[in-house]
């Protein structure tokens, strides 16, 4: 796009949006598809005839041949069958059809999922069907059609299903906390999200020379540098051409597919960068950020990158997440977590704060267990991501607010106006009340919270899908609560301070590095779920199936299957990393060492015979030579535990964790200081140097 007065006509070109199905269907059909997305009205077959019709014509207008029912299964990734539009119409011609039936319904093989048990190896049948509230779009010449995916018997087998029960959960609870504030107008509440995406960039040639790279996307060997980010320099810094055609590129192809890519800047890192989109919808922000993930990698092949999206692709230097900026707004467009300028304003934001301060210090385990994965336990607890310790950020004044709730006192303005603490004379809080905290879990920033400890190569459905169905289950006590009361305003002062009070213990605005904040979290009696071997089994744990079940997100089989698929990949990823380390041992690194000590041996034998000093070749050859030796034993005992894990997906889990960790630790450290010394033309792969530095 070299005019940029045309970025409005490029924005959701290839996608098939509202104002496109208000421009091709008849009046009818489009307000019956409207109905079906604001009211869940079901649409009727003539209806999903038209608008299938519409849209074959508007992909083929493009240069489609083909649509897919684009789906999110249990992998974490994107997953699509294309069919083409294709049908004989006698005489040995074709023409192009697309029926109602095809948009609305399609079958996959589900056997070849995870599923958890859900679903036998036999039981193959699986269907997907379309979502009227995720808009369909054009991918690489393909109509991709958003949709669910469950199994012949009902199982929910993706992350969409459960993630749309979650929406309309906590917008039903919501909505009669808003009855209850006098809002007579809202008819839904809708839960928003902003993921922004940390990433890194390397060159594709060098990415092509590296094994762990290819098979794991992290390196899984390499010595710190001499240099990586201790200068500062590089976050925030001027953005290098060859990053800055990428992310030219990379923002065009997402404007065109309607994803709000509005901010792009370097990292921490040398190689890191992040783009952030506007808020929408959580179901919108979760399709978009599936397909950002996809296109960032697609667009850096096209100008000869490689872009990684694991947690940790490089070790001492900073990973990457995805901030998951959470909040509820009205269907008119208001902000619930904007502290208002009213106090009636106040006291609902205070309640509705008060809801989610109560909901995380609840279910602070399984929110840890939503972010649990082998990509993140390189991650969390570092310099640059959270801890593992839930806790949630509010900031000085906001703090101070719900310090004198709690504690009867007055609150004192930053004007040095005093007001006491009521509903009626509660005083207005600025928006930007609060200042940033990086260590902070869960860190409100004025009138959202951001969750900082979701994995850069993470789905968001998961994460958000706890938000919302945890925040319905507190809205639900309150308006209980509240509708049975004969006195709102003074029982609903009495709630909130109580619930302030009880649950005080998650409010933490001080340094999360700090030693000292382990000990005092423990003191409080917060979890600390270090590992994911810790954090998983928190999903099955009673209070939190009961609460899923409860709320209808999920069936006890499901999400039990669900913690099975988490417990089995943790040991498939770490398996995949353990054999390649292997691999690369026996076939690179050692055969590199060997070559280079008797190659320093033969130049000793030379300089001996020519009286020369050879003190460098003869102590670098021994060293080489004893820690080659400690490296071979160390790829011989990761080979020999590799066999042994258990078949049982939680002790299995467990041994790896226990076992085959430390084993790739071990073997990394040694091989990690042969490269010290052994000389780079020997060395058989780019270094980190290379890898950081090359663009």
């Amino acid at each position: 796009m070299s005019n940029p007065t045309k970025l409005p006509e490029l924005f959701g070109s290839r996608v098939f949006n509202e104002a496109t199905m208000k421009e091709r269907l008849s009046t009818a059909s489009y307000q019956a598809w409207k109905r079906s997305v604001t009211d869940g009205t079901p649409l009727d077959l003539a209806t999903a005839n038209e608008i299938a019709e519409a849209m074959k014509q508007w992909a083929v207008e493009r240069g489609c041949t083909h649509y897919t029912h684009w789906f999110q299964p249990t992998t974490g990734v994107t997953a699509e069958k294309h069919e083409a539009f294709i049908t004989p119409a006698g005489e040995g011609k074709a023409m192009m059809e697309f029926s109602g039936s095809e948009l609305v319904r399609g079958e996959s093989d589900a056997s070849s999922f995870p599923s958890g048990g859900l679903r036998a190896t036999f039981e193959a049948r699986g269907y997907t069907a379309w979502d009227p509230t995720s808009f369909a779009f054009i991918k690489e010449g393909t109509l991709c059609i958003p949709t669910i995916f469950c199994s012949y018997s009902g199982e929910a087998l993706d992350k969409k299903t459960p993630l749309l029960r979650s929406m309309e959960d906590v917008s039903r609870q919501a909505v009669r906390i808003l009855r209850l504030f006098g809002d007579t107008q809202t008819k839904r509440v809708v839960a928003q999200v902003g993921p922004e995406q940390e990433y890194f960039l390397i060159d594709k040639d060098l990415y092509n020379r590296r094994k762990d790279l290819r098979v794991t996307g992290r390196t899984l060997f390499g010595a710190k540098p001499s240099r990586t980010q201790e200068l500062d320099d590089h976050y925030y810094g001027a953005i290098k051409p060859r990053v800055a055609a990428f992310m030219k590129d990379l923002d065009e192809t997402l404007w065109a597919l309607g994803v709000c890519s509005k901010t792009k800047h370097n990292e921490a890192a040398p190689s890191q960068h992040e783009m952030a989109p506007i808020y929408t919808d959580a179901n919108t922000a979760c399709d978009q950020n599936q397909l950002v993930m996809e296109v960032m990698k697609k667009v850096a092949d096209r100008h000869n990158l490689v872009c990684l999206l694991h947690e940790k692709p490089f070790a001492g230097v900073n990973g990457s997440g995805k901030h998951d900026n959470w909040s509820l707004g009205t269907d008119r467009g208001e902000n619930l977590f904007r502290p208002g300028s009213t106090p009636s304003q106040n006291a609902q934001f205070l309640l509705l704060l008060a809801a989610f301060i109560k909901g995380v210090d609840e279910y602070q385990d399984f929110l840890r267990a939503t972010v649990a994965f082998p990509g993140n336990d390189h991650r969390l607890g570092a310099l640059e991501a959270p801890p593992a310790i839930i806790s949630i950020f509010l900031g000085d004044e906001l703090g101070a607010v719900v310090d004198s709730i709690i504690h009867g006192t007055e609150y004192k303005e930053a004007n040095k106006r005093t007001l006491k603490i009521g509903v009626d004379v509660m005083p207005p809080i600025p928006q930007d009340n609060t200042d940033r905290n990086r260590t902070s879990p869960m860190a409100f920033t004025g009138n959202k919270f951001e969750f900082r400890m979701v994995g850069s190569s993470q789905s968001i459905s998961g994460p958000n899908i706890a938000l919302n169905t945890i925040m319905a289950e507190e809205l639900k006590q309150f308006a209980d609560e509240l509708e049975a009361s004969q006195n709102f305003q003074e029982d609903l002062q009495k709630l909130i301070k109580r619930v302030f009070t009880e649950h005080q213990r998650i409010i933490f605005n001080g340094n999360g590095y700090d030693a000292s904040w382990v000990k005092e979290a423990e003191s409080r009696g917060l979890c600390n779920l270090i590992s994911t071997v810790d954090a998983l089994p928190m999903y099955t744990a009673p209070k939190n199936v009961d609460l899923f079940v409860r709320h209808g997100i999920y069936t006890q089989e499901e999400i039990k299957a669900r913690a099975e698929i988490h417990f089995e990949n943790y040991t498939s990823v770490l398996s995949i990393e353990a054999r390649t380390m292997v691999d690369m041992i026996r076939h690179e690194i050692l055969p590199a060492v060997s070559r280079f000590a008797a190659d320093l041996c033969a130049q000793a034998d030379r300089k001996d015979a020519q009286g020369v000093s050879h003190k460098y070749e003869t102590a670098t050859s021994r060293e080489v030579g004893k820690l080659s030796d400690s490296l071979f034993a160390a790829c011989e005992k990761m080979e020999k535990d590799l066999k042994a894990i258990p078949a049982d997906a939680v002790s299995a889990m467990v041994y790896c964790h226990e076992t085959i960790v430390p084993d790739m630790a071990q073997a990394r450290q040694i091989a990690d200081t042969l490269e010290t010394l052994t000389a780079s033309d020997y060395w058989p792969f780019p270094v980190y140097s290379d890898l950081m530095f090359s663009i």
